[in-house]
């Protein structure tokens, strides 16, 4: 029989990539859902479904009629996790591109149920969080004792991305957030401390600044020997994190807090972005740069990967989960963070299929340089 695969919210910027690497890489029926009929239907690979989340027996019917539901409707800041829950219920695999603590922490509380079930279910794919996780675990393999983590990410005007990504960028400004460093819990602003981080062409010398996000809590539970997690996010151009600083650091917080004012700067900042990224591009970069003991030694341990459309590598992070799911090639009940579900033999598999390059390499001789300035 032919593996079906639901992805809801598929008719946006990550949605129709997650499609387009599946139609790609796998030959699964897709069917992709949207709250409104679609314009077109000329795909005749592709099936189309009008759905809105809370139509909840529709969604339950929809859900047992597939092998793996592919959860692309974000933001994530405010749903709850009834879609993993039916998929549980209906013993159906379940993927996500969820980005934000809030439903990561409620999606693993399912996590025994899952195991009863027997459903994989695997949160935060995509590219960050996604990709950049998969390029941690890689990194921290390498160490005896793994210390530090560093994760950098920048992404080049709207990363192709839509408007749903302006809106979590300004969500994920309304509250501190709790970071681990130094082997505790402790509170952090977003869009502060800015660091300048090298990335490779044609990025080089960037800005980037704290930025809450999933892996700032679910590294420290997979990999329990680090003792800090860094996790910074920043644009191109720069002066669009000069305009993201100031919404954090400088507005009144009741913009920032109210649904009236994230709309209002997300709809500006998409119109700003769609007349940069004829000059900037849709790129994205991600830094993974661990620290930590290898054969007695400090060292530091640096991976690197840039790609020339954001929204199309999210695609390809997500894709890959759901084609190892569909070939039985991952299969481990529970819910888990990608980190701790996907092995680094099957990400490097995924990477090297959909002709994405990560760049690796020991460095030395910074850490002894640096030790003990506090500079990453």
């Amino acid at each position: 029989m032919t593996d079906r695969v639901l992805i809801l919210g598929g008719r946006g910027r990550i949605g129709s990539s997650v499609a387009q690497d599946l139609l790609t890489h796998t030959q699964a029926e897709i069917i992709v859902t949207g709250r409104t009929p679609a314009q077109t239907e000329d795909n005749t690979s592709l099936q189309y479904m009008v759905l809105d989340l809370a139509e909840v027996e529709k969604l339950r019917q929809a859900i047992a009629s597939v092998n793996v539901v592919v959860h692309c409707a974000g933001p994530f800041h405010f749903r709850d996790a009834n879609v993993l829950k039916i998929c549980i219920e209906q013993g159906v695999n379940y993927v996500d591109v969820s980005d934000h603590r809030s439903f990561t922490s409620k999606a693993l509380q399912y996590h025994e149920e899952a195991i009863a079930a027997g459903v994989t279910a695997i949160v935060n794919t995509g590219i960050f969080p996604g990709i950049s996780n998969s390029m941690v675990r890689h990194d921290v393999e390498q160490f005896d004792v793994p210390e530090k983590i560093h994760l950098s990410y920048l992404v080049s005007g709207s990363g192709g991305a839509g408007i749903t990504v302006m809106r979590t960028t300004f969500l994920g400004l309304q509250n501190p957030f709790e970071a681990w460093i130094d082997g505790r819990w402790q509170t952090v602003k977003p869009y502060s401390e800015r660091e300048a981080v090298d990335f490779p062409s044609p990025y080089g010398r960037s800005g980037v600044y704290w930025f809450d996000m999933p892996e700032t809590f679910t590294l420290p539970h997979a990999f329990p020997a680090v003792k800090t997690v860094i996790t910074k996010f920043g644009s191109v151009p720069d002066f669009y994190n000069h305009l993201t600083w100031i919404a954090a650091n400088v507005f009144p917080k009741s913009w920032i807090k109210n649904p009236n004012g994230v709309e209002f700067l997300s709809h500006v900042s998409h119109t700003m972005t769609d007349f940069t990224d004829k000059f900037t591009g849709i790129g994205v970069a991600v830094r993974s740069e661990v620290t930590g003991q290898k054969n007695g030694q400090p060292a530091i341990y640096l991976s690197n990967l840039t790609y020339e459309n954001t929204a199309t590598s999210a695609g390809c992070g997500t894709g890959s989960i759901v084609q190892f799911l569909l070939e039985d090639k991952l299969n481990k009940p529970g819910v888990w963070p990608v980190e701790e579900a996907l092995s680094t033999d099957l990400f490097i598999q995924a990477m090297q299929s959909r002709g994405i390059t990560i760049d690796s390499n020991w460095i030395v001789n910074k850490y002894s340089s640096e030790q003990g300035t506090g500079n990453s």
